[in-house]
């Protein structure tokens, strides 16, 4: 392995400039090359390592779920895999481009484009309508009204919501607002879904729902990440990597 080279927050280089930079990715939707993460006291001094070299590979249509105890590094690890946080240094190729080396605006579109995120409290705006709720991430990429709606439509079709296009989240039942925000996720088509803890705020049986859906939209060969604790969630996939101490300690295959 190859000493990594550091990434600065500075960085103002185009998308462009460095998306072939260093050795690349292969065939892997995601790859990450000794990342690190550390957090600094306002003295420079270092307060905590939260990553320390992790190096991760997933493939399309992989089913992956990531674990790891409180101070693991899992939360910081989800926030370097959905472009929220840059590593301190190493490299993370999302789709072919080395996101940690793009400039704010150029990681902000790409973030949209590249993925959808599941988040365990929903955040559906109670305001809108469920499809206005879909066109949500359409209208801040540039996409024209007709083919917003028609997107819309089509998600909710696909997480089986399809004539409830007129209801607000207050109407529906956790579950369903749970597949609502599962279908704005689908509707820029990402390269990966990314769940943190996506049936935390759920019942068991509704939970289970959820993990059908993921498991039909993983046939249809979505790449789907799910951050959790729960065991039960984990082997519904078919890969778990567990952390601990800002290592990978674990990563292997589900037996089912």
């Amino acid at each position: 392995m190859t000493s990594p080279s550091p990434v600065l927050n500075t960085v103002s280089r185009s998308s462009a400039d460095c998306s072939d930079a260093g050795p690349g990715p292969g065939s892997a939707i995601i790859a990450l090359q000794e990342i690190r993460k550390t957090y600094f006291k306002p003295d420079g001094s270092v307060m905590v390592e939260a990553l320390r070299g992790v190096d991760i590979s997933i493939e399309p249509g992989e089913y992956v779920a990531i674990m790891g105890a409180s101070g693991s590094g899992k939360s910081t690890l989800l926030n370097v895999l959905g472009c929220l946080d840059r590593p301190t240094s190493g490299r993370y190729y999302l789709d072919g481009r080395d996101v940690a080396r793009m400039n704010d605006d150029d990681i902000s579109r790409y973030r949209g484009r590249k993925i959808g995120f599941i988040f365990q409290a929903f955040n559906l705006i109670p305001e809108l309508t469920i499809v206005e709720n879909i066109e949500v991430p359409l209208f801040y990429q540039g996409i024209a009204p007709a083919q917003r709606r028609e997107t819309a439509i089509e998600m909710l079709s696909k997480v089986g919501l399809d004539e409830r296009t007129d209801h607000r989240p207050s109407e529906l039942s956790g579950g369903q607002q749970q597949r609502v925000a599962i279908a704005r996720a689908l509707a820029m088509r990402p390269a990966v879904l990314l769940g943190d803890e996506p049936t935390g705020n759920l019942d068991s049986k509704t939970g289970r729902d959820i993990q059908n859906l993921f498991q039909s939209l993983h046939e249809q060969g979505i790449t789907i990440l799910v951050v959790t604790h729960d065991p039960n969630v984990a082997q519904r996939c078919k890969r778990i990597i567990r952390l601990a101490d800002g290592f990978v300690v674990e990563d292997r295959p589900v037996v089912n």
